[in-house]
């Protein structure tokens, strides 16, 4: 049996005949597979949905309780037997309850990454390596031009900047799930104690994140403050937020945004940043490469992002490679979740 055979890009995604599923599909079809709740990848109208309990309620939370037929949770390192196939989720380090989903047919092991990274995160289970005979990777940074460094050094950057301007407000663009969350816990644990406001479009997923036990500190919804008690804050909010009317509640805000592409300084500038925090949920070039090396994979598979550039690089390390070319991927939509308190609807946004 070869690998194509058990998993292979079809229209509405990778498919797994041998299993009878689809692993992320970008159209409904009878069994999806969920490799982490982001819109591009988690979508709403599957017969059955199989994906860890925290990913099955972040699709609950954004698309309401009826987003599939049925649903299966599956805890990291279960075993489960569909058609052909045994099939295991693994941490993917990229959100809460993020995975990578392992098919394992006969003597064949692919492991399909979804979106990962292997740099430290406070909110969410550490990348796990898995061994496999074909590791399928995401590209989004897949240029050597893409090292992130620190993320928390850059949130000591955000609080330098707290300091020295305590007069104006501080808004951070970030995506409301994952990179948010990330942002605040990593300020708790730089030693920031003072109350985080949120945009109403920020408010239903942090909550749940502290549900689920992950401590933030104490966090206040942004509507209903007086410009001048906001002078010194920070505020997370989506990405389109930050140059919209609504920041003009904010005194003299400065606007900041956390994402892997600050590591470009152009993006900064054309976006009005004034300052740039290079926080990825992505691994960055250094990243995709250790973990493709570590995982003894003999065949990789590279998909939404940078494919031209990875697999050029695998081959030149005896790797056979090739890009999936699949589609719909990468276009996280920051604006799917209306906010719950009447401010404006911020516009979609890719996912970093």
């Amino acid at each position: 049996m070869r690998p194509q055979d058990i998993l292979m890009p079809v229209q509405a995604g990778l498919c797994c005949k041998p299993g009878g599923f689809h692993i992320d599909p970008v159209r409904p079809v009878e069994r999806a597979l969920i490799t982490h709740g982001h819109s591009d990848h988690a979508r709403a109208g599957h017969g059955a949905v199989l994906a860890t309990q925290e990913t099955l309620d972040m699709m609950r939370l954004r698309y309401g309780e009826n987003f599939a037929g049925t649903t299966q949770a599956v805890a990291y390192g279960e075993e489960i037997r569909l058609g052909d196939v045994t099939v295991t989720f693994h941490p993917a380090g990229h959100v809460l309850g993020s995975a990578q989903i392992s098919v394992t047919c006969k003597d064949i092991r692919i492991v399909a990454s979804g979106d990962y990274k292997d740099a430290r995160d406070p909110t969410c289970a550490p990348f796990e390596l898995v061994p496999c005979d074909v590791f399928i990777t995401e590209a989004t940074f897949g240029l050597p031009v893409f090292r992130h460094g620190d993320a928390a050094d850059e949130v000591k950057k955000l609080q330098a900047s707290v300091r020295l301007f305590p007069e104006r407000a501080h808004l951070v663009g970030a995506y409301s799930l994952g990179k948010a969350q990330r942002v605040i816990a990593l300020l708790r644990e730089a030693g920031y104690d003072a109350p985080i406001y949120l945009h109403g479009a920020m408010e239903k997923i942090t909550y749940y994140y502290q549900e689920r036990g992950i401590p933030l500190g104490e966090l206040r919804p942004a509507r209903g403050m007086k410009k001048a008690e906001l002078a010194g804050t920070i505020t997370l909010a989506p990405p389109s937020a930050t140059s919209d009317v609504w920041t003009r509640r904010f005194p003299d805000p400065v606007t900041a945004f956390a994402s892997g592409w600050m590591r470009v300084r152009a993006r900064a500038r054309q976006g009005g940043v004034e300052l740039p925090l290079v926080i990825s949920d992505h691994a960055d070039w250094d990243g995709l490469t250790a973990t493709i090396a570590a995982t003894g994979a003999g065949e990789i598979w590279v998909t939404h992002g940078q494919e031209d550039a990875l697999v050029h690089w695998c081959k030149s390390k005896g790797l056979a490679a090739r890009p999936l070319d699949l589609v719909g991927y990468g276009d996280e939509d920051e604006g799917e979740m209306a906010p719950i308190t009447g401010e404006a609807q911020p516009a979609g946004e890719a996912e970093t």
